[in-house]
């Protein structure tokens, strides 16, 4: 029997965490971190991999999206629509981290050590007075840049503009728009090859974590790690599938279609690893192509709703490790700052710590208090990055069903020759 990629995933997933464990029960701990960081090479070497296809995929799907739509107006409306519900979304997704560390204080439970004044994290804080520095980064100064650094919003603003020239032109534009439809056919195959690589991938990403750290971790920081796992669940299975079924989206449906996407980004900790997939997925669901060009790529810049709810929850968790109380105005205010701050963030790993580092300083927290969640941050990064991958399958329904593109496709049935 032929192993499906999600069951190959599953398997790498298993056996990383046993040698990793193996590895730390048996080795110091610089000795297993640093053969763990072995195993990680072809970990890394898949990331790159992805990455290198993502800019072209974006540009191409976008392109002929956009083009397709032939009308300006389709797409300013379209993108209004977009961006207000991704704004929607991040204020529930902060809402729900901010609601879920009141109430469970796991910075309370028990006495967290505090870290020696100046103690590297090696996380440098975020400005939190770069508003005008990221509407300037939005918009590139070279496509080609932006597609060599993987600048993925600089990406969509040239797609966006070479898209409505292309549409603008008719049939002069004909020849080109079939090359880019066939270059996304060309970069999903390479996709295909890419994804064989997966399973060893988590398995490498796994053995390092686990090498590293140890599965005890998770004992210590069980009590944290319960708390941040159920709002995510909650926001899954509650907000998610509220929205659903509000808008009439078959939720279960929906995650049985994007499992393996759910899996890869969770394996590997990062939203942007699956990428690729999703965009297959969605198409499978019965997404319309432009749609998905369209709204994806923005929301690895604005719709990360596991990042979103990391960054209330792990500020009020090391306010309450500190003894800090913060007020409800306080309170407030890291949402509204977080809200304008968090914007344009990438899918990666550590990317949200950047922006705690920079919030933490805006309400006088040591900025080497981030050491108390490092250690646990790759358990906590894996949750919310498949959390974001659920938001982003969700935002990309909600448009299209607003855009009346959905068609919901039957079920397989099997049929035998």
């Amino acid at each position: 029997m032929k192993l499906t990629i999600t069951t190959k995933i599953v398997i790498g997933f298993a056996l990383g965490v046993v040698i990793g464990q193996i590895l730390h029960s048996t080795s110091d701990p610089e000795a297993a971190a640093s053969i763990g960081a072995k195993f990680q090479l072809i970990s890394k070497v898949f990331l790159k991999l992805i990455k290198m296809i993502v800019g072209p995929l974006v540009f191409s799907t976008l392109v002929v999206g956009i083009a397709k739509l032939g009308d300006f107006k389709v797409v300013g409306r379209i993108g209004i629509k977009t961006l207000g519900y991704f704004y929607f979304a991040t204020i529930l997704s902060l809402l729900v981290g901010l609601i879920v560390v009141n109430i469970t204080r796991p910075g309370t439970i028990q006495s967290w050590p505090r870290p020696a004044a100046g103690t590297s994290v090696g996380v440098e804080g975020k400005k939190l007075n770069s508003v005008e520095e990221f509407i300037l980064h939005i918009f590139p100064d070279s496509a080609f840049r932006a597609l060599a650094e993987n600048e993925i919003l600089q990406i969509v603003v040239f797609s966006l503009f070479f898209g409505i020239a292309l549409g603008a032109i008719g049939e002069k534009g004909k020849g080109l728009m079939k090359a880019l439809d066939a270059l996304s056919e060309l970069v999903f195959k390479m996709v295909g090859y890419v994804m064989q690589l997966a399973p060893y991938a988590v398995l490498g990403a796994m053995t390092a974590v686990v090498a590293a750290k140890g599965l005890g971790i998770l004992v210590s920081y069980a009590y944290l790690l319960l708390c941040f796992y159920g709002g995510l669940l909650f926001f899954i299975f509650v907000i998610l599938a509220g929205i659903c079924a509000f808008m009439r989206i078959p939720f279960f449906k929906l995650l049985r279609q994007m499992k393996e996407s759910l899996l890869l980004s969770f394996s590997t900790a990062s939203s942007e690893a699956s990428l690729p997939q999703q965009i297959k997925a969605l198409e499978d669901f019965g997404i319309s192509p432009r749609i998905i060009g369209f709204v994806l790529p923005l929301g690895y810049s604005f719709n990360l709703d596991g990042s979103m709810m990391y960054m209330t929850f792990a500020t009020g968790f090391l306010a309450q490790a500190y003894g800090v109380s913060l007020t409800l105005q306080q309170q407030v205010i890291m949402l509204l700052t977080l809200m304008v701050t968090s914007k344009g963030i990438a899918g990666v790993p550590r990317a949200s710590l950047v922006v705690i580092a920079g919030t933490m300083a805006l309400f006088d927290l040591p900025p080497e208090g981030l050491a108390l969640i490092l250690g646990i941050d790759p358990f906590l990064d894996m949750g919310r990055s498949a959390t974001s991958v659920a938001g982003n399958a969700v935002a990309t329904c909600v448009i299209s069903k607003w855009e009346g593109e959905f068609i919901q496709p039957a079920d397989p049935v099997s049929i035998e020759e």
